[in-house]
């Protein structure tokens, strides 16, 4: 739903026009945002990342508008029209589909810096759902344009192919992960992984919130809900973790790590 006080005048149409196919309850988009790449806190992990000043400045320049997306509202659905690929200012997101009986199957978690809305590349409608797990800010960036620029400035192709493939690791350790670990082995990943992401962001690696309930925990690494809590009380009666709600303290990350196979 577009706020009436914004000032779509400084907006073009075609800027606007992604924002339009995707506008739901809870989507609020602020105007003009020339020059805000400059000083985004997560500019290095997005696709500012490594641009010379004048690639910077003609991204900026096709940012659309910048989208807040409240708690729980979702910023696309399966078989929405794809128009234009999402960057995460503030925030945290779920990717879902839908399985075949009806259930919820979350497949990401994406935090601030990356980017959500590959997934319509090819076939020019989305084919998850994404939906924020706290009161979030995506740049809208239309892909029309962003793909003429990638074409004039190659770094900036880069850094989109990159975001792709980053994708498409993302996928690949998540196949590995459910075929061939354990399920404390899983859940002990999921944190390491969330902790190094929120270390890659400046913030604590030993302390942080899950924005994921339990439940979507379990569905993303294939557990079921009373496994994930058995694991989460195992963890921390053996000293490696502390759990207070939703808030997570690694003890002892080098513990979780050797759990693993990973090096402490």
């Amino acid at each position: 739903m577009v706020d009436s006080s914004i000032r779509q005048e400084s907006c073009s149409s075609a800027q606007l026009a992604p924002l339009r196919a995707v506008a739901t309850a809870g989507i609020v988009p602020f105007g003009d945002l020339h020059g805000h790449c400059t000083t985004c806190g997560v500019r290095t992990l997005c696709l500012p990342s490594g641009l010379d000043p004048e690639a910077l400045r003609r991204l900026d320049e096709s940012v659309g508008v910048r989208t807040r997306v409240k708690r729980k509202a979702s910023l696309y659905r399966p078989g929405d029209r794809f128009a234009a690929v999402y960057a995460i200012r503030i925030g945290t997101f779920k990717t879902v589909v839908l399985a075949e009986d009806g259930r919820e199957q979350v497949t990401g978690y994406r935090m601030a810096g990356e980017i959500i809305g590959l997934d319509g590349i090819g076939a020019d409608h989305f084919t998850c759902q994404a939906t924020a797990l706290e009161d979030s800010e995506v740049c809208v960036l239309p892909f029309h344009q962003l793909d003429e620029l990638g074409l004039e400035f190659p770094a900036l192709r880069h850094n989109v192919l990159r975001a792709m493939s980053r994708d498409l690791a993302r996928e690949q350790s998540m196949m590995l992960l459910l075929g061939s670990r354990s399920a404390e082995e899983r859940l002990a990943l999921f944190l390491l992984d969330i902790a190094e992401r929120y270390q890659a962001r400046g913030y604590s690696a030993r302390e942080f919130v899950l924005r994921m309930t339990r439940e979507e925990i379990a569905t993303f690494l294939g557990l079921k809900l009373e496994t994930v809590s058995r694991i989460f009380s195992s963890l921390q009666e053996n000293g490696h973790i502390q759990v207070q709600g939703r808030a997570v303290k690694l003890l002892d990350s080098a513990a979780l790590r050797r759990l693993v196979g990973q090096a402490a």
